[in-house]
């Protein structure tokens, strides 16, 4: 019997051993999780994310895991969207400037021959690009080329092609190679017979000089560059000028000026005076062509060291400057232009390779004194341009007329 409470003569209870109530009913102790044989009943805190009573907790790893994946897509969304801003942003300033430099290069209308393409030497894909570069001798103040042309780039019978090289570019932009054709060069020019070779300029302009030099390369002309003496002299002064080695002194003859040996840093005017020159040379023109291929070396090694090529901006400004004295063909879009010249930004001097046309010798015909082409070896040449394989060639004529460090 338990002993009564005086007052309210209840039972009085006694303290059990195991500090539970006697009258509250013995739980078994739980088993550990992770226990051999505990099954991870579902329902239990932590299995499932709910409470004994089925309903969330607040802190299930289901919520969490639904909180972090709504979390990684917002963060994969805003990264995507962060992406493609920046990159159209830089394709539309790619084309801004683009645009806005290239536009400034005067276009030449017509510069190619209104004859069928069957008449024309066959392009081949994959090999390259070739240009055909004329200096054109106006004999006027008043420019002729580029944006401040005040005068058309040809009117019949005005002005003769001073200077015609052909540029080819390798497909893979590693090397260059630029032929130059001496303007006494005999050959036929269409609708006209036999002539030298800068008279096509003077009787049909571009067009008929793209075809005449097709027709006696077999090589596809692909874009058209014209400047003149004005835009030469504008050019030169707008990099700052260009250093020439002069390897020997040369004594002034008649008109010709005589040059003291040493290196000389040229201006505008003053290089032109170096470009033009042949008769104080002992080779004449084709002495003259190889001082033109120096100066662009010149000048390339130049724009080289600048930087000008290691940046969009930096090129456009450089359109900008060429297109201010270059006149092209008019299917040399904006977007080709800003191309051709971002692809070269890998080129390097060492990759560039001058020479002249191989000669077969003076002549006569009638009163006129000309210039013939080594028919064989030039073959060679033209086939090894056709088809991307300057590289070969070099290798297997190493004997041809390639521009050297010394030059008159």
């Amino acid at each position: 019997m338990e002993p009564e409470d005086e007052r309210s003569g209840e039972p009085v209870r006694r303290p059990d051993p195991s500090g539970l109530s006697l009258f509250e009913p013995r739980e078994q102790p739980a088993e550990r999780p992770g226990d051999p044989g505990d099954p991870g009943e579902p329902g239990e805190p932590g299995e499932s994310g709910q409470g004994s009573d089925g309903e969330s907790d607040g802190r299930s790893d289901g919520g969490s895991g639904k909180s972090r994946r709504r979390r990684t897509r917002r963060v994969l969304l805003w990264t995507v969207s962060t992406l493609l801003a920046l990159v159209l942003g830089a394709c539309g300033a790619l084309w801004w400037t683009a645009e806005h430099y290239a536009s400034s290069v005067h276009r030449i209308p017509d510069a190619f021959p209104a004859v069928p393409e069957s008449a024309q030497p066959k392009p081949v894909p994959g090999s390259g690009l070739n240009f055909l570069l004329v200096g054109l001798d106006a004999r006027s103040d008043t420019p002729t080329t580029g944006s401040a042309a005040k005068a058309p780039a040809w009117q019949a019978g005005a002005a003769r092609s001073d200077t015609m090289m052909l540029l080819h570019l390798s497909e893979d932009r590693g090397s260059a190679t630029l032929v130059s054709l001496p303007r006494d060069t005999w050959v036929p020019v269409p609708g006209h017979g036999e002539a030298k070779l800068n008279a096509a300029y003077s009787w049909g302009g571009p067009a008929l000089m793209t075809e005449t030099v097709q027709n006696l390369t077999g090589i596809r002309v692909d874009h058209l560059a014209v400047i003149d003496w004005n835009g030469f002299r504008a050019l030169t002064d707008a990099v700052g000028g260009v250093d020439i080695t002069i390897p020997r002194t040369i004594e002034g003859v008649g008109e010709a000026r005589a040059w003291e040996a040493g290196t000389h840093h040229m201006d505008g005017a003053t290089a032109l005076l170096y470009v033009r020159e042949r008769y104080g040379l002992p080779g004449g023109d084709l002495d003259r062509t190889k001082r033109q291929q120096n100066f662009l070396r010149a000048l390339m090694l130049k724009v080289m060291d600048s930087g000008t090529l290691s940046g969009p901006a930096r090129l456009g400004g450089l359109l900008g400057t060429v297109g201010e004295v270059v006149s092209v063909d008019d299917r040399f879009s904006n977007i080709d232009l800003f191309q051709l010249a971002w692809s070269l930004r890998s080129l390097r001097a060492d990759g560039v390779r001058f020479l002249n046309a191989p000669f077969g010798g003076f002549a006569t015909r009638g009163e006129q004194s000309v210039v013939l082409l080594a028919e064989h070896p030039a073959e060679r040449l033209w086939e090894a341009i056709r088809n991307d394989r300057t590289e070969q060639y070099f290798q297997e004529h190493r004997a041809g007329d390639t521009l050297g460090a010394d030059v008159d």
